[in-house]
């Protein structure tokens, strides 16, 4: 009985054929849910879309509005001040922590695994719950944090009902003169700055991808370091955040972007309307209340593309000058 051998070129469509019911749904779901939503939102952005009528289009209108508003002062220009005051602040001071509490774990010490456990444990409680437990926390007049404050002397902060800033030097001045004239004043923390606290909140996810790092840094460094007579501080400036430069890149990048994208907390903490005073209205709330609420969809649209650009443009500079300070363990320099 003669075999029939099939023709070379038949192989690679029958293995495509194959393979369709195991990828068609992925694929359907990437087109659906991921390429339509993208290629819409472009067009919706330049329409007059209230969801309720066809989209009617404006041209460059949408963008337009948006560049006023940013030079003007007004709602997209205050959400992007909020936006961009919540990420300088948080995601610098979530790096600092979770490197030196990766460090401090690190060390062989006993209950050392109850201790990684207490630091990680808050980084799974869900977001609305943590929102509505540092609601209470920063309550100006019953909260624990404004209470413990007061036990080392200090007034605490207005938090959530505050639009004070505490990088504002104006408020740290009327502050100041408030004591002088010996009046009672809280200090300049406002609401974005419960906002960064409670960010913070969370820092055990990066906590334990740097713990792995460390695991990872060759112990004959610190070793050779130590023969040389370099002390803690220069062995951990010199070996530590050399080694650990990869990882604080991937947490900066990844920290940049989920402080853009920052919402829940600050629905639940404003209740929804970005303030007070709108000193909570970041660009993931704006856009949400502006395509949902106002049914401004084309407004919102434009917004979100905006968005996408100024996240692409700091992601690709960080990405351009990561060269010069991140260190990769191998890598020719």
């Amino acid at each position: 009985m003669t075999r029939v051998t099939p023709h070379p070129q038949a192989r690679p469509l029958g293995r495509i054929v194959a393979a369709l019911p195991f990828v068609g749904p992925w694929l359907v779901g990437f087109l659906a849910l991921v390429v339509y939503p993208f290629a819409a939102t472009l067009y919706w952005s330049f329409c007059r879309y209230d969801l309720l009528s066809p989209p009617r289009p404006v041209g460059t209108a949408n963008y337009e509005r948006l560049a006023d508003e940013l030079l003007s002062g007004g709602r997209f220009g205050q959400a992007v001040w909020n936006t961009a005051y919540y990420a300088l602040l948080s995601v610098p001071l979530s790096i600092a922590l979770g490197v030196s509490l990766a460090v401090i774990l690190s060390w062989k010490v006993r209950g050392q695994a109850v201790f990684r456990t207490l630091i990680f444990l808050p980084s799974v409680v869900p977001t609305v719950a943590a929102a509505v437990v540092w609601t209470w926390l920063l309550d100006p007049k019953n909260g624990l944090v404004n209470k413990a404050l007061s036990i080392v002397g200090l007034p605490g902060g207005g938090w959530f009902t505050s639009v004070r800033e505490s990088l504002n030097p104006a408020d740290w001045s009327a502050t100041l003169t408030a004591w002088q004239a010996g009046n009672q004043a809280l200090l300049p923390f406002g609401s974005k700055d419960g906002l960064v606290l409670m960010s913070l909140w969370g820092v055990g996810n990066f906590m334990i991808i740097y713990l792995a790092a460390l695991g990872n840094v060759p112990k004959q460094l610190y070793e050779a370091a130590e023969i040389d007579g370099a002390g803690p501080l220069r062995r951990f400036r010199h070996i530590t955040l050399p080694m650990l430069s990869p990882v604080i890149f991937f947490n900066l990048v990844m920290g940049i972007i989920q402080a853009v994208q920052a919402f829940t907390q600050v629905y639940i903490v404003s209740e929804g309307q970005g303030g007070p005073a709108g000193s909570t209205l970041v660009l993931s709330l704006h856009l949400f209340r502006s395509a949902f609420r106002e049914l401004d969809m084309g407004y919102a649209s434009a917004m979100a593309w905006t968005l996408f650009v100024l996240v692409l443009a700091v992601t690709a500079v960080l990405f351009r000058t990561s060269r010069h300070w991140v260190h990769h363990q191998g890598a020719a320099r």
